[in-house]
């Protein structure tokens, strides 16, 4: 694969402009890994086996993936929109070449996998997988994510058996199931849904006579939020760490 094609597939922009940072010199190439050797490479032309190919552009180390697969922590105050209208974009916390990656569809780059509210934080998956992002927020497949929820008022256990019966919401007269709710002390619950209504976790607290005060989504199926990854970080995906999500459910 020439490795002016190879930049365009990762996001570098495009073909004319990849081809420039070669000619360049912005770019060096490693076929030993991450800790192997750089070499810069003046030809955009050349040919390189893109599996397991560490590139080096404009000084910045990027692994190239074939699909890309990224965890993000979700701070307070985004929106998971392209063209947020009142807070700042999710996609600005990523750099450029994931948001431009070249895409068959209109859209371009990696999109969130389902959509956290403004206000909540925590565990957000972006992939430019179709199937892989149909596979984790399709609600036929029932991927657990668990929330940490913080209450207005105390919570009882009337209020948790409601929950895990089940409650109506406006929109759908087919009662709402969390998958599990463990109440964590007096005004806290660990909530599991299988499934992403729009606000489920606020509308089917306000269903029992609560108030979501605070909202974090700390695990997606087997997975927890890494606790080093401070909020407004990314990484990505391991090939262990995707296996676990497509895991058998909790």
């Amino acid at each position: 694969m020439q490795l002016q094609d190879i930049l365009y597939s990762q996001g570098f922009g495009t073909r004319r402009v990849c081809a420039g940072l070669v000619q360049q010199g912005w770019v060096a190439v490693s076929t030993n890994g991450v800790h192997g050797d750089y070499l810069p490479c003046t030809e955009a032309a050349a040919d390189f086996d893109p599996e397991g190919l560490h590139l080096r552009v404009q000084g910045v180390d990027w692994p190239y993936q074939e699909k890309a697969y990224v965890l993000l922590h979700k701070p307070a105050g985004t929106e998971c929109s392209q063209k947020p209208s009142t807070y700042p974009s999710i996609y600005t916390l990523l750099p450029a070449p994931l948001r431009q990656r070249p895409s068959k569809t209109a859209v371009q780059g990696i999109q969130a996998v389902g959509r956290l509210d403004q206000d909540t934080t925590g565990m957000l998956l972006l992939s430019d997988d179709g199937q892989f992002i149909h596979r984790m927020s399709s609600p036929k497949k029932h991927v657990p994510k668990v929330y940490q929820v913080t209450t207005k008022h105390p919570v009882d256990e009337a209020q948790v058996q409601k929950l895990l019966a089940g409650v109506v919401l406006d929109d759908d007269p087919k009662p709402v199931r969390a998958a599990a709710c463990v109440q964590v002390d007096t005004h806290r619950l660990d909530l599991t849904l299988t499934e992403g209504k729009y606000h489920q976790v606020k509308r089917m607290l306000a269903a029992v006579g609560n108030r979501v005060e605070g909202l974090h989504r700390s695990q997606i199926g087997r997975m927890p939020l890494p606790q080093d990854l401070a909020p407004g970080q990314w990484r990505w995906l391991s090939a262990q760490d995707l296996e676990v999500l497509v895991a058998s459910p909790l």
